[in-house]
């Protein structure tokens, strides 16, 4: 048997598996969709969003790109975040990092990884040299790149709140709440390192939006 055909039998087997334990369980799945959760993550294998929180299928809406990144001319981003904040309404948005993160490791470096991938990690570059003084003054490399990865994780959170979306949500129904975390890879444990509650004065002034 092929590695994809063991898929599509695991998922037959998963699937069976499923309905013995509860006969209407993808008949509700099916009609229903009320996360509470929009996750963005790493796009790492190894760091699925409903395993590791210990959710079921329909909690979590989630979105996974290299190093948890959040652009603000990503319209994949852009689109997922509006369905979950406008449409699902969901009241808590959690960034998630984990230690180890190839990603974030690339952009301390200074290797060519070719024009796409260059492009991606050079917003994560801005977030190294912005906090360059603190990285730098971490002389073990490996507890540079986890305190990387924290960092990274507070700057996306922060860009979140800078997008019109969050900000209409704010002053519409005061959520959701934004969440910067780290899963460790080693442990299996998140940390959370950053909280933003719905508060637009916790903002730059020059960010918020007058006119929602």
């Amino acid at each position: 048997m092929k590695s994809y055909e063991k898929l599509l039998q695991s998922n037959k087997d998963w699937a069976a598996k499923k309905l013995s334990l509860d006969p209407e369980y993808f008949s509700r799945l099916e009609h229903i969709q009320t996360p509470e959760f929009l996750w963005i993550g790493c796009s790492d294998s190894r760091v699925p969003a409903n395993e590791i929180t210990g959710t079921n299928p329909g909690e979590i809406f989630v979105h996974r790109n290299i190093a948890n990144v959040v652009v603000h001319t990503d319209v994949n981003l852009l689109s997922v975040l509006e369905y979950a904040v406008t449409h699902l309404k969901v009241k808590h948005v959690i960034v998630c990092g984990h230690y180890g993160c190839g990603g974030v490791k690339a952009a301390m470096s200074n290797h060519d990884f070719k024009q796409v991938l260059n492009m991606w990690l050079r917003s994560i570059k801005d977030v190294y040299r912005h906090n360059r003084q603190e990285l730098d003054a971490i002389e073990d490399l490996d507890q540079r790149a986890d305190r990387f990865v924290e960092l990274n994780v507070v700057e996306q959170v922060e860009k979140l709140a800078k997008t019109s979306i969050i900000q209409k949500a704010w002053k519409d129904r005061q959520a959701p709440h934004l969440h910067g975390w780290v899963y460790g890879l080693n442990n299996g444990t998140i940390k959370s390192v950053y909280e933003m509650p719905a508060d637009i004065s916790k903002l730059d002034p020059l960010y918020v939006y007058d006119d929602l």
